[in-house]
């Protein structure tokens, strides 16, 4: 099973959130700020190397929380 991320909402996502193609872990690869961006919305595709390939999906809610005030 390979594991992508698409529909990132905001795309500003995709260069602080990555996913691992092979275990699906979910890590941050750079700072999250509130006052930028406190929603980000995705969606996680897990699919298979059969013929044909199948597929399954799950939205993914983050919700980035402001706790300096």
């Amino acid at each position: 099973v390979t594991y992508a991320i698409t529909n990132f909402i905001p795309p500003s996502g995709r260069e602080v959130i990555s996913i691992n193609p092979n275990t699906g872990e979910i890590h941050l690869t750079g700072a999250l700020d509130f006052e930028e961006v406190n929603i980000f919305n995705f969606r996680i595709e897990a699919k298979d190397r059969g013929t044909p390939p199948l597929s399954g999906h799950c939205k993914l809610l983050v919700e980035v929380l402001d706790v300096t005030d």
